[in-house]
């Protein structure tokens, strides 16, 4: 189900389980099992969800183990992991902090991934925030903007159609070296997350798309339109899909406390809430849900696809 910024409001989701932040992960996610990921995966597969998304984090300094906890499942084998027990459903790094690692080591990774999958990965990249993760691995953490630059370029190469691709940067260069398999894309969707000045940015010059971190709703039209101003100044004649995470939701009406920021009720007022996402020229949305089981999490999966996507227009 591809993304297109010509086409109707899509809409996707973190997937919950494999990343446990205290910002969004919901109590019963600690106590859960790989089955509960697969039924939640699975749940997205058979909907109209375009795709499902997974965090990465190598390590996580005691520092901030309260907030953001431990639990960091890795992206490519998680997605892997689902791929097998999916067909149709995207699978997204959102995001993939490919400056830890070689580009070609996220290459090997990553195309692997997408053919398995039959061609349904899309590449989400970020520069990372964490220092201590970048200082264990060995990698540059004060210069990751311009390593991230430069990796993107790199792994535009190294993801390509050629067996042995060829890259020449000021801290990457290789040639000479096969890489098979193959992607099953011919050209791999390259997102760029974050919402600083240099993200948007790096978004906008190198990017297939852009994923905000969190911009609410009042920040997002300034945002976009410096990204489409800063992409034609750099002469990129492509379009961008423009993503957007959209506040909590619950579809009905809650029995429980859902928190001030939930968007809850009937379906129609949930629709015509996030319609107001593609009127400021967002492509797509990734949305999360208030649950307190993986059954209500399913359900309000379900719910969604069956009473609120109509009314998307999608």
């Amino acid at each position: 189900m591809p993304i297109a910024p010509n086409g109707p409001l899509s809409y996707g989701m973190q997937l919950p389980v494999q990343s446990q932040s205290a910002i969004y992960a919901e109590p019963w996610e600690a106590a859960a099992t790989p089955a509960d990921l697969v039924r939640v995966a699975r749940a997205a597969d058979r909907g109209g969800f375009a795709y499902i998304a997974g965090c990465d984090h190598v390590a996580i300094p005691r520092r901030l183990a309260a907030g953001m906890s431990t639990v960091w499942y890795d992206p490519v084998a998680t997605l892997s992991f689902l791929a097998g027990v999916t067909e149709r459903v995207l699978l997204m790094s959102h995001v993939a902090v490919v400056g830890l690692r070689h580009p070609l080591i996220s290459a090997k990774q990553y195309a692997t991934l997408d053919h398995l999958s039959g061609g349904r990965l899309v590449l989400g990249v970020g520069a990372g925030h964490v220092r201590e993760e970048f200082e264990a691995v060995g990698a540059d953490f004060d210069g990751r903007g311009g390593v991230l630059d430069e990796s993107i370029d790199a792994l535009r190469a190294a993801l390509g159609p050629e067996e042995y691709p060829e890259f020449a940067g000021e801290l990457f260069s290789f040639s000479g070296l096969g890489q098979l398999p193959r992607p099953a894309q011919e050209r791999v969707p390259v997102w760029v997350g974050g919402s600083s000045p240099a993200a948007v940015r790096r978004a906008a010059v190198r990017g297939d798309g852009w994923l905000p971190q969190g911009d609410p709703r009042d920040r997002l039209p300034a945002q976009i339109a410096r990204l489409h101003a800063l992409r034609e100044e750099a002469g990129v004649d492509a379009p961008i899909v423009v993503g957007a995470i959209t506040e909590p939701l619950y579809v009905g009406e809650p029995g429980w406390s859902v928190g001030r920021r939930t968007i809850s009720g009937k379906p129609e007022a949930l629709a015509e809430s996030l319609r107001e996402y593609a009127a400021i020229g967002v492509h797509q949305i990734q949305v999360r849900f208030r649950s307190r089981s993986v059954d209500e999490l399913t359900d309000q999966m379900a719910a969604f696809d069956a009473d609120v996507a109509p009314h998307l227009g999608t």
